[in-house]
């Protein structure tokens, strides 16, 4: 083992013993906030430094094995595939950890010419002098290089952007703005990179638009249907405008940096004030699963809106066919035209709810003898009276709001139902889906929505009374008031 080899295992057994300490229970628990931001701060410091050495380690791996025969490559002694399994076994990272490693690598490792045997300047020598000091870490010279990976930048043009991205990062630049954090470094590298890009963002909007696709698969073994694609920037925008528009995040914020997955709480604690349970607590989706259900309200909404061209004559409509004794059985299957792997009930009853019902009455032979148009759709003036009263979807922690919603029979119209605003409350696509079978209950007492959570929700299990109102909600508070 060589003398650096050496100081890094020494390096490591202190670290290890370090963390250690920190972790136990009289460790940093009892520390201050001052103290705890320094740990975090050195700590950071250290991991910098050795991000360095990986990263000039696997960019000197790469480079033995690019000049020998495929007999003598280090990855073939060591019987691993190619340089990102071998990274892998030696660091036990991630194959997404080691791309990165060796992305970094080719930004700042010099090479050799293999004309002269002379060391080469790195692509950027600046950024690779600020990782050498620890000043810069993994993540801030990934963030450089992966902006300027697709080339269209001449050398000059790009000594200057390591430059003064290096003086960014170490908080030397001349705006004198502090180190800037790897997001910051990204967003200044885009800068960069579109000022001095002779050809702008046409070769870039060229492959976007060769490259555009999305594909639905065939229904699996779960009942989902994958969905694959790439979308255009301006595409994906107004998808997430219309994903806002639902979840309504100035209310419950969406996760900055990729999804954010939650799980329904063992018990929900009731709110201080109004010793009623938490509102925050009631929704257990995680965020994907908050975002497929937006989608099926955006396209739900889409398709009512009258704007979209016809099929046969009509605006585009889901049909679900299902017999009507499975129907108000609720058991057996429905079907979606051109598939033939059935649907469950729920489902059908979903659509049947919001929507009309056409009763067709077929004889033994096939022949249809009756057809009939059940209107059970609230009209406008209901659902907007409806909204006005609900203020969104009824049940609690949910934020659609009411232009979102559906309107759903609470006595089944099947059942005699009327289609009247004392039997109509406000669901979004997924608690109307859910509704009996996802813990909630909703009934009418007095024309008033009242809802009786899941245990792990409600302690008491009870029926309350519930709206999304603000002037309803005004109306309730003010005599505490």
């Amino acid at each position: 083992m060589t003398n650096f080899a050496k100081a890094l295992q020494a390096l490591g057994d202190a670290v290890a013993a370090l963390s250690s300490a920190a972790l136990a229970d009289d460790g940093l628990r009892d520390r201050s906030d001052d103290e705890l931001l320094h740990a975090l701060g050195a700590a950071a410091a250290v991991n910098r430094g050795i991000e360095a050495v990986m990263v000039e380690a696997v960019g000197l791996l790469r480079e033995r094995d690019e000049l020998r025969a495929h007999p003598d490559r280090t990855t073939t002694r060591y019987g691993c595939r190619n340089l990102n399994e071998l990274v892998q076994r030696a660091t036990r990272a991630s194959g997404r950890s080691v791309s990165d490693l060796a992305t970094a690598s080719r930004a700042v490792q010099r090479r050799i010419a293999t004309s002269t045997g002379k060391l080469l300047p790195a692509e950027f020598p600046n950024l690779r002098a600020a990782l050498a000091e620890g000043r810069v870490g993994l993540d801030a010279v990934i963030a450089v290089a992966s902006v300027f990976r697709r080339g269209g930048v001449g050398t000059t043009g790009l000594l200057a952007a390591d430059e003064e991205l290096a003086a960014a990062a170490c908080g030397t630049g001349p705006e004198a703005a502090g180190p800037a954090s790897a997001d910051e470094l990204r967003a200044l590298a885009q800068v960069w990179a579109a000022y001095l890009d002779p050809d702008g963002a046409e070769p870039v909007e060229t492959r976007a638009l060769r490259k555009r696709g999305l594909t639905l698969g065939r229904r699996d073994g779960d009942g989902l249907v994958p969905v694959r694609g790439n979308l255009l920037p301006e595409v994906a925008a107004q998808l997430r405008l219309g994903f806002d528009s639902v979840l309504n995040p100035r209310g419950e914020g969406a996760p900055p940096m990729g999804p954010c997955f939650s799980e329904a709480p063992a018990g929900a604690q009731p709110d201080d004030e109004t010793g009623e349970p938490s509102e925050a607590a009631a929704d257990s989706r995680s965020w994907p699963q908050k975002q497929h259900d937006a989608l099926a309200v955006v396209l739900a909404a889409a398709a009512a809106s009258g704007e979209l061209p016809t099929l046969g004559g009509a605006a585009p409509t889901l049909v679900v066919s299902v017999r009507e004794e499975d129907l108000v059985a609720g058991h057996g299957y429905a079907h979606l035209p051109g598939d033939d792997e059935p649907i469950s009930i729920a489902a059908a009853r979903q659509v049947a709810c919001a929507g009309a019902v056409q009763r067709v009455m077929i004889a033994d032979n096939g022949r249809i003898v009756s057809l009939v148009t059940l209107e059970r759709v609230f009209n406008h003036r209901q659902r907007r009276a409806i909204g006005l009263r609900d203020g969104g979807c009824v049940i609690p922690g949910c934020r659609v709001p009411p232009q979102w919603c559906e309107v759903h029979h609470v006595e089944e119209h099947s059942r005699g139902g009327p289609t009247h605003t004392d039997n109509g409350v406000l669901l979004c696509w997924f608690h109307h889906r859910t509704i009996d079978t996802g813990g909630w209950q909703v009934r009418m007492i007095d024309g008033v929505p009242y809802v009786k959570g899941p245990y792990w929700w409600d302690a008491e299990v009870r029926w309350r009374p519930v709206t999304k109102s603000p002037s309803r909600r005004l109306d309730r508070i003010a005599p505490r008031l």
